[in-house]
């Protein structure tokens, strides 16, 4: 549909062909590009899951009929929804807690949960706890186009149970989803990616978030509630509904926050993430990046650095050998380790954290003679025309580094993904125990971005709990 858009806004009539499950979403993206009504073709079941000769009949058959009438009968607009969109201190519902929870749930505001009444009052509570207007528009957010403004951050921080003061960090989540690098648009994939939410600084201990025993299990107000806020967020601006702009296969729950141990960090001398990624030490730091499923945990042992790292290889290869058909896009990864792990590792010739990163992307190899097998019913090697079995092929097209075409011997020893600064590294979790932990994102979906987090000038001076 996307291509439908560009075609038609250019004066050119199109229809788009799209398997039977997803004509809602079409319409949808239609109708949030500029282009309602857009003409949509359906393929009966899925194209996967047929012959050719099978695809045939059903192109012939039901598909061409329907892209000749859409292309020969009247383009009819759908109906919109009446009334005007609320103003920002419009009450648009009164009622008891339950009634309200009864409203929002009829109305789709809700992820399923109670949530809690965003009352003027409740809402006004948050607002001070930044400097920026109610009314400033932060990005303009797809598939909906709608305005995220800091007045909306507020509503949905009341709902999804945050306290006010976790403000600073709800708005600069969704400076991430407003950032073109992040590529929103993309959250409602069948993969069913959920966002990874990773904070830096000192703004940890301030809120009492937890990177410890844990730290990714829902129980602590601040990690919980913050991480239902994405979500939240996502179904009531963006406006990514399952079934229709949300066609996430399986899907799964929000991730809660996923908060690095500075402390730890510090008694080892390794950087947190954020410097990583760009940001100075101490400042406070949100990143996000997807997440396919919940990752691959492992236990991680050994009394020296490299017995640790041995198997932290070990892992990340039979990770990304499951997703080794990704490896023409870029990937957002991140190691988790334990400070029990990460102190083994630091103290023993491994003052930083890119000395892993290095150590790692030198290690963690596949033969290009088994890439390339693996890779041969993956979709880029049968998705981009002109793109081989070869790995040369790819890197000549761009698609992978130089080092993947420097010789043509099907046993030289290649990484499994495409840089060492793919790969970040956070330290959390329980520190007394020794199991990492590698997430990866949902190829280019989703790939991490940080977002400094503006305190207002009277922080010091707010109520926190």
């Amino acid at each position: 549909m996307r291509g439908s858009v560009v075609a038609e806004k250019a004066g050119v009539p199109t229809v788009t062909d799209v398997c039977s499950a997803f004509v809602e979403q079409a319409r949808a993206i239609g109708g949030m590009s500029g282009v309602p009504g857009g003409r949509v073709a359906a393929y009966p079941g899925h194209i996967d899951m047929h012959s050719v000769e099978q695809r045939s009949t059903y192109f012939r058959e039901t598909v061409l009929p329907q892209i000749i009438a859409a292309l020969t009968g009247p383009v009819t607009e759908p109906a919109g929804e009446s009334g005007a969109e609320p103003a920002l201190r419009d009450i648009v519902f009164s009622g008891t807690f339950d009634e309200v929870n009864e409203f929002f749930h009829g109305r789709g505001w809700s992820d399923g949960l109670p949530v809690v009444p965003p009352t003027i009052q409740r809402v006004e509570q948050f607002l001070k706890y930044t400097d920026r207007p109610c009314d400033e528009v932060i990005g303009v957010l797809p598939p909906s186009n709608c305005a995220a403004t800091v007045w909306s951050v507020a509503v949905n921080g009341v709902m999804a149970g945050c306290r006010p003061e976790y403000m600073p960090v709800l708005i600069a989540l969704v400076e991430v989803m407003a950032t073109p690098q992040f590529n929103l648009a993309t959250a409602g994939a069948t993969p069913g990616w959920e966002a990874l939410i990773i904070l830096n600084g000192p703004i940890i201990k301030h809120l009492g978030f937890n990177c410890g025993v844990g730290a990714l299990r829902p129980g602590p107000l601040p990690n919980t509630s913050v991480g239902r806020f994405w979500r939240l967020y996502l179904r009531n601006v963006p406006v990514f509904i399952p079934g229709s702009t949300d066609k996430g296969t399986w899907g799964r729950n929000f991730d809660v926050v996923l908060a690095e141990n500075h402390d730890a960090l510090d008694e080892i001398g390794w950087a947190p993430l954020s410097v990583q990624q760009g940001f100075a030490a101490g400042d406070n730091v949100v990143t996000v990046q997807s997440a396919r499923g919940r990752g691959y945990d492992t236990a991680v042992r050994g009394s020296t650095a490299r017995e640790n790292l041995d198997r932290v290889s070990y892992a990340l290869l039979c990770f990304q050998q499951n997703r080794i058909n990704q490896i023409t896009s870029k990937q957002s990864m991140l190691l988790g380790l334990t400070p029990l792990n990460a102190g083994v590792i630091a103290r023993d010739g491994f003052p930083r954290k890119e000395d892993v990163v290095q150590y790692l992307w030198e290690r963690v190899r596949l033969p290009a003679r088994v890439i390339e097998a693996i890779g041969d019913e993956g979709s880029p090697w049968e998705a981009r025309p002109g793109f081989g079995k070869d790995l040369r092929d790819a890197a000549r097209m761009g698609l992978l580094p130089e080092l993947y075409c420097e010789s043509n011997d099907p046993e030289r020893m290649l990484p499994v993904w495409r840089s060492p600064d793919e790969l970040r590294i956070v330290v959390s979790g329980d520190p007394g125990r020794n199991r990492a932990l590698i997430i990866g994102s949902n190829i280019e979906h989703g790939l991490a971005t940080s977002k400094k987090i503006g305190l207002p000038a009277n922080w010091e001076k707010l109520p926190k709990r």
